[in-house]
């Protein structure tokens, strides 16, 4: 999506907005002995008295309203029975559709604090939140796109960190994955596109102790782990680019 108007862009703030509130209520709101779909019956409430619509839900049928992943689970989490337990290392990705207009973010935490957790586990989330900002801060009108990918990078390499390699930024806006597809978060050396003003991306990292690839649940064909099992975090923002640098949505 390329903003066009003063119309596209209050719709986009608006649903920007609405996605990093339902965020960051259920970061919050998380606590051990809740079920993952309890959880995710706060996220659907939220939508419902915004008349938003689930994104994942709606676009491809995902059985939740949004996506939450527990420790050895990267991405597409599906919200179901599984318990919250102390320490858990949880990430939340909310992606929601209000008035034809698609925002999308994410978060991980430790459950309890990071008294809960091991040093390395806090300093990996800290990290993520981190990269994610300094890739984010690499963004406005004729930024190479290969800029993102080159921050994170080397930003992991400097820090001892991996990165998830087959899971990447993307355009939104109409949608919730379209043009430019495949935005990584990694270097990668033929990359030639550049961002333009108006173009509304997502940044989102995969930070990790030690894995590089995510591989399916072949039952279910959503949740995605971690290759080597290693804590991952991943952290997101929706972005728009302008001309001299970007505005945060979520």
């Amino acid at each position: 999506m390329t903003i066009k108007s003063e119309k596209d862009l209050v719709a986009m703030r608006r649903i920007g907005r609405l996605c990093g509130d339902i965020r960051d209520a259920m970061c919050a709101a998380a606590e051990p002995g809740m079920t993952t779909a309890e959880l995710d019956d706060i996220g659907r409430a939220m939508m419902d008295r915004a008349g938003a619509i689930s994104a994942p839900e709606g676009e491809y049928n995902f059985p939740g309203a949004t996506c939450i992943s527990v420790n050895e689970v990267v991405a597409h989490g599906i919200p179901g029975p599984r318990v919250l337990r102390h320490g858990d290392l949880v990430n939340v990705d909310v992606s929601a559709s209000l008035d034809g207009y698609f925002a999308d973010t994410g978060a991980s935490f430790v459950l309890g604090g990071f008294e809960a957790s091991r040093p390395e586990i806090e300093k990996l989330c800290r990290d993520g939140k981190k990269v994610m900002m300094r890739a984010v801060k690499t963004v406005r009108h004729g930024t190479p796109l290969r800029e993102i990918g080159l921050t994170v990078e080397n930003f992991a390499r400097k820090n001892g960190y991996t990165l998830l390699r087959n899971l990447a930024s993307h355009g939104v806006g109409r949608s919730l994955h379209e043009e430019p597809k495949t935005i990584a978060t990694w270097d990668e050396p033929r990359e030639r596109r550049t961002l333009k003003k108006g173009q509304v991306i997502t940044i989102e990292p995969f930070l990790s102790l030690g894995s590089e690839w995510a591989t399916e649940d072949k039952d279910d064909g959503w949740t995605l782990y971690a290759d080597t099992g290693a804590p991952t975090v991943q952290y997101e923002h929706t972005v728009v680019v302008t001309p001299k640098g970007y505005e945060i949505l979520t």
